[in-house]
């Protein structure tokens, strides 16, 4: 029986020469350059209602390598331009599906600069890697070892905005294997004031990673808007903001990955509510802390953690009443302002905000997983009933 393993992209900082710099430098031009000329032939194949597909691009790439004018595309391997007319590829077919935009142009200053290679654009023996072109391996800083017997099969060269090089390897790792059987299950509620909420009772404090470098930030900002546009000074600045940027990503992204390994790891059922972020940073008053928080993020790594493992991930409706939906009785408040954060039910019970509504997603989640129900919002109390409910009183003799 073929085992199917999980591929997995291992991420490390590497230290290039001059020379080597020169030539990803040069990479990553030729990439965008390809990726512009074939963006805009298609473009204007697409005003007279014809489609260019990838082989036809293909073929575009090898004339325009003949040409006096972008002949110097002859100068950097031909692997990572074949890649970025398949990345092209797949962002129309993306396009095509209704999954996402229409591609959009790449910038020299705005866009990211990177380059992938595939088997026959690089070598990688006795934990050396070497680029097409370029005569000596990469000086790859090994803060992680690479699952046993590991052969990449795609190898992407990118530079971040904070000049920082960084190479990641796409390889099979027979290590991540579905764990044993739980039967713990939780509800997980996103928020502000704490980053999450579990129906235990758990509250996961919010780092606010972005607000402890905000003086900082701000005052690399105002001193890069002082400086002359196209001088050296002011890419000195711009680096130092990047670089400020990057810091708040890498520690928002590690906590993460800690969180959701943590609660993947404990639970066999993690529910969660599916909210729209692109629509709630429209709030300006809370953008930035909504940005902050990463529950996009969150949700992603979650998922496919949970894929990886043999968890599972239930999203409950994002218009069910968690939060004014009493744990206990099941009457659902009227209303229920941001700024009330513990409140009591008709019945007696107090309820914290977050914990309530903690509890009711997991009891919604469970509703879905034994019967199926789409949790859907509670419109009258406490005669509607949630899925949750009418599970319940269906096994009831």
């Amino acid at each position: 029986m073929t085992v199917n393993h999980v591929k997995r992209a291992f991420k490390y900082r590497f230290y290039p020469s001059d020379a080597q710099a020169a030539e990803l430098s040069r990479t990553f031009g030729c990439v965008r350059k390809v990726y512009n000329l074939a963006l805009a032939a298609r473009t204007e194949a697409w005003t007279r209602q014809e489609r260019v597909n990838y082989n036809q691009t293909s073929a575009m790439l090898t004339a325009w390598k003949k040409t006096e004018e972008l002949a110097y595309l002859n100068e950097v391997s031909s692997v990572p331009l074949q890649q970025t007319l398949r990345h092209l590829q797949t962002a129309f077919t993306n396009f095509f599906g209704k999954r996402a935009r229409y591609p959009h142009f790449k910038s020299r200053r705005k866009s990211g600069k990177s380059a992938e290679y595939t088997t026959s654009g690089f070598r990688f023996r006795d934990g050396k890697l070497t680029l097409a072109k370029m005569p000596e391996p990469l000086d790859i800083v090994w803060s992680r070892p690479l699952p046993a017997q590991a052969k990449p099969s795609t190898v992407t060269v990118l530079q971040d905005a904070g000049g920082r090089w960084f190479v990641s390897m796409l390889c099979d790792d027979p290590s991540v294997k579905p764990l044993g059987a739980s039967g713990n299950a939780v509800g997980i509620d996103v928020g502000l004031d704490h980053l999450l909420t579990l129906s235990t009772g758990e509250k996961v404090t919010n780092p606010r990673h972005e607000r402890k470098d905000r003086v900082r930030l701000a005052k690399a900002q105002r001193n890069l808007a002082k400086k002359t546009r196209g001088s050296a000074n002011r890419n000195k600045a711009r680096h130092k903001v990047a670089r400020i940027h990057a810091r708040i990503a890498d520690r928002r992204r590690d906590g993460l990955h800690k969180l959701t390994t943590r609660l993947v790891r404990e639970n066999q059922t993690l529910v969660i509510e599916d909210l729209t972020v692109r629509t709630m940073v429209k709030n300006r008053t809370l953008a930035r802390a909504i940005s902050d928080a990463a529950w996009s993020q969150f949700r992603r790594m979650l998922e496919y953690k949970a894929a990886w493992y043999g968890r599972e991930v239930i999203a409950v409706d994002r218009w069910f009443p968690s939060s004014r939906l009493c744990s206990a009785c099941g009457t659902v408040q009227d209303t229920m302002p941001l700024s009330v954060r513990t409140w009591t039910c008709d019945c007696g019970t107090t309820h914290d905000r977050d914990v309530n509504a903690a509890k009711n997603l997991l009891a919604a989640g469970r509703a879905v997983a034994a019967c199926g129900a789409g949790v859907r919002p509670q419109r009258s109390t406490p005669g509607g009933q949630s899925a949750m409910k009418q599970e319940v009183s269906r096994r009831e003799p």
